[in-house]
C-alpha cells in the first residue's frame, strides 16, 4: 500500500453504504447525510468484484471517485469503505491495496443452496460427505439456547444436520478468507473489520443456522462487525420490501439477540435500496446496531437525472435494457417482467416514462420505498448499459453537464432512506 487510507473502520455505530457504479454520486450522498442529520456513519466508497467487472472500474477508481466527491462536498466525518462481495484471496488483496477496510466475505459458491429440500436420507447422506470438515457438529447437536427475546434456539440434530451440510464448507472458505484479510491488513499496518454475507439464499436463515455460523466465526477468530441473514419476506432488487413488516420485526429482534450475545456485532441489511418500509424495524430491533448495504439505486437515480434533461436518451436505455433484460437479470432476485413496462415507443409522456420505469416520490405513500416493476428491467441491466460504448459515455455526459440536478436528486432520495432508520433508532 502507497499510503496510508483516510478511510478507517466504523465499529458498531449504525452505518449506510452508498453504492456508487458510475463515479459521480458522492456529493449526493453527502448531501442526504448533512440534510438527514448525524446518528448513522456513511461507507462512501462501496462496491463488489462484480460490479466492478461489469462496469469495466478499478479499486483504485471507485476509491479516488468516492474520496474526491467526499472532498469537493465538504464531508468532514469518519467514512468507511466496503470491499463487497470478496470470494478470493486475490479479492482481498486487490482491494486492501487501495485502503478498503470493510471487507464483505461472500462465501455462496460454498454453500449447498438445495439442503433444506433434502428428506432426511439425503440429508444423512450429503452430511456424510461434510462430517470431517464440520468437527463443531456434537458440539452443537442438542442444546437448546433462549433468547431474552422469549425465543428459544433449538439445535435438534436435524438442525445441525441441516446447517452442517448448508453452511458447513461456507464457514471453512469464510474463516480461511478472514484469515487472509488479517494477514494483509497486519502487514499495511491498517485498521480492518469483517462482514459476512451468507443472504443470497432461496430460504431464510434459521436461528439456529444464524448461532452456528456466527458462533464458529467469532470464537475462532474472526473480526466480525456485521452479518448478513437471509430474512424472512422478499428483498427484491430496486423496490421495496415484500412481507409481513410485524413478522418482520419478530425475526428481527430474535437475530439481533444472537449478535449481541454472540459478538456483539451489527446485522447488516444487503438489497437495501428502497426498503424503506423496513427500516424503522430493522433499527428498533437492533438498538441501532446495524449496516444497510445500497448499489443500484444510485444508478438508477442517475437514469432520473437523464429521463429529465434527455428524454431522447432515457428512450434509448429503456429499450436497450429490455434487450438486455432476460440475460442480464439471471443473477439477480426480481420478479419483473418485460410484461411489467411498456415499451418506450408506446408511452408518449416523458413524465409518464418515467413513472413507470423509475417511480417518483409523489407517487409513494409515507414510510414507502418504490415498488415500479420498471425499475428492476433498468437496475439488472446497468452494466451492460454502462460498458456500452455509446449509452455508457452518453449517461456519464449528462450527469456531468447536470451536476447540481444529480447532487438534489441523490439527497432527496437517500435523505428518505436515513430519516426512515433514524425513526426507529
Amino acid at each position: 500500500m502507497s499510503e496510508k487510507s483516510p478511510c478507517v473502520a466504523l465499529g458498531l455505530s449504525p452505518s449506510f453504504g452508498f453504492g456508487d457504479r458510475i463515479g459521480l454520486a458522492t456529493p449526493g450522498h453527502v448531501a442526504s447525510m448533512l440534510r438527514a442529520g448525524s446518528g448513522i456513519e456513511p461507507i462512501f466508497p462501496q462496491q463488489s468484484i462484480r460490479e466492478m467487472a461489469r462496469t469495466a472500474r478499478t479499486p483504485r477508481q471507485v476509491m479516488d471517485d468516492a474520496l474526491r466527491g467526499a472532498r469537493s462536498a465538504g464531508w468532514s466525518g469518519r467514512i468507511g469503505a466496503d470491499a463487497d462481495h470478496l470470494k478470493t484471496p486475490q479479492d482481498v488483496d486487490v482491494t486492501a491495496a487501495v485502503g478498503f477496510t470493510f471487507f464483505t466475505i461472500d462465501p455462496s459458491e460454498h454453500v449447498d443452496a438445495h439442503a433444506d429440500d433434502y428428506d432426511e436420507p439425503a440429508l444423512r447422506d450429503r452430511f456424510a460427505g461434510v462430517a470431517d470438515e464440520v468437527e463443531w457438529f456434537d458440539k452443537y447437536r442438542g442444546k437448546s439456547i433462549p433468547l431474552p427475546t422469549g425465543t428459544t434456539v433449538k439445535l435438534d440434530e436435524e438442525a445441525c444436520l441441516r446447517a452442517a451440510v448448508k453452511y458447513g464448507r461456507a464457514i471453512n472458505h469464510a474463516l480461511k478468507l478472514a484469515d487472509h484479510i488479517k494477514v494483509v491488513n497486519e502487514k499495511a499496518g491498517q485498521d480492518y473489520e469483517i462482514e459476512l454475507s451468507v443472504d443470497e439464499t432461496e430460504q431464510p436463515t434459521t436461528l439456529a443456522e444464524h448461532y452456528i455460523i456466527a458462533d464458529q466465526c467469532v470464537s475462532r477468530g474472526m473480526k466480525l462487525v456485521s452479518l448478513a441473514p437471509r430474512y424472512i419476506g422478499d428483498f427484491e432488487k430496486g423496490v421495496d420490501y415484500k412481507g409481513d413488516l410485524d413478522e418482520l420485526e419478530r425475526s428481527l429482534r430474535d437475530h439481533a439477540a444472537i449478535a449481541e450475545a454472540l459478538g456483539p456485532y451489527k446485522l447488516s441489511l444487503h438489497s437495501g435500496s428502497d426498503k424503506i418500509s423496513m427500516y424503522p424495524a430493522l433499527a428498533r430491533a437492533t438498538k441501532g446496531k446495524f449496516h444497510v448495504k445500497t448499489a443500484g439505486t444510485s444508478y438508477l437515480e442517475a437514469l432520473r437525472v437523464v429521463a429529465l434533461r434527455d428524454e431522447p436518451l432515457f428512450r434509448r436505455i429503456v429499450d436497450f435494457a429490455r434487450g438486455r433484460y432476460e440475460k442480464d437479470k439471471a443473477t439477480y432476485h426480481v420478479s419483473a417482467t418485460l410484461h411489467s413496462a411498456p415499451p418506450a415507443s408506446d408511452v408518449f409522456d416523458a413524465t409518464e416514462l418515467e413513472r413507470l420505469y423509475l417511480e417518483r416520490w409523489s407517487d409513494v405513500p409515507p414510510g414507502k420505498g418504490f415498488t415500479a416493476p420498471g425499475r428492476q428491467i433498468l437496475h439488472c441491466t446497468f452494466g451492460s448499459t454502462l460498458t456500452d460504448p455509446e449509452l455508457g459515455p452518453a449517461v456519464k455526459g449528462v450527469l456531468e453537464q447536470h451536476v447540481d440536478t444529480y447532487t438534489e436528486v441523490l439527497a432527496d432520495h437517500f435523505s428518505r432512506h436515513l430519516e426512515a432508520l433514524r425513526a426507529g433508532m
